[in-house]
């Protein structure tokens, strides 16, 4: 199948009407999104050589989020994340989580790193100043289920990882950088909520799942609600 030929860009939408999702147009980080998908397939054996090869030049050329969908959709990494579950819960109410910071995750002139198997506060505060700081939330222990990250970058860089079985919620914004908050919706109910919000200047905030990361401790809360519930009946 010429793949390609099915990736034509669309016509730009009428101005004073919606875009669909599939219609905007892919950034640099979509288009690695999908390349890692396919080298997934790759190394998986769901493609050969000469496929991987036809698709990610496509995935290069495309122009739009609907055209690098057609590239991963007969495969099962092109999938997740789409099915539907509970709805992440909203954003904290007044009081919920404190004002101020549990922790402050500070990088001026340096780098500053928090990662590992940690205990993830309810807040968190990071501030790069002609630095780089990196919070990676994939071996972290969540014992509270929302946790508010606020990121600042002046002249420098934010990243945020997270598992991939978690909510993930973001606002922000940015003047002459980038604030790109990639959002996810687990299907349990159980699982941690991360909002990230913040201010990027002349510089970038990122939080986007790492690969093959999930919180093993979800699984272990549904099974002790399943036999919380079991012994009720018996």
């Amino acid at each position: 199948m010429d793949l390609q030929k099915h990736a034509q860009p669309q016509d730009a939408a009428p101005r004073g009407t919606a875009v669909r999702t599939s219609e905007l147009r892919a950034s640099d980080a979509d288009r690695d999104r999908v390349a890692d998908m396919l080298r997934e397939a790759l190394a998986e054996g769901r493609l050969d050589a000469a496929e991987h090869a036809e698709r990610v030049e496509g995935v290069l050329a495309a122009k739009t989020v609907g055209e690098l969908d057609v590239f991963v959709r007969d495969l099962p990494a092109g999938h997740r994340g789409r099915d539907t579950g509970a709805p992440a819960p909203g954003r904290p109410t007044a009081g919920a989580i404190p004002a101020e910071p549990d922790e402050n995750v500070v990088a001026v002139f340096s780098s500053a790193v928090r990662k590992g198997r940690w205990r993830a506060n309810r807040r968190i505060h990071a501030y790069a100043v002609f630095g780089s700081v990196e919070i990676d939330l994939s071996e972290a222990v969540f014992e509270y289920q929302q946790v508010v990250i606020k990121a600042f970058s002046v002249f420098g860089s934010v990243e945020v990882r997270v598992p991939e079985n978690v909510s993930v919620r973001g606002a922000g914004g940015c003047v002459l950088g980038s604030f790109e908050v990639h959002t996810l919706d687990s299907t349990e109910p159980d699982a941690p909520v991360i909002y990230v919000d913040g201010w990027a200047v002349l510089g970038s905030v990122e939080a986007r799942p790492k690969r093959g990361k999930v919180v093993a401790d979800i699984l272990e809360r549904v099974h002790r609600r399943v036999e919380k519930g079991l012994r009720k009946h018996l």
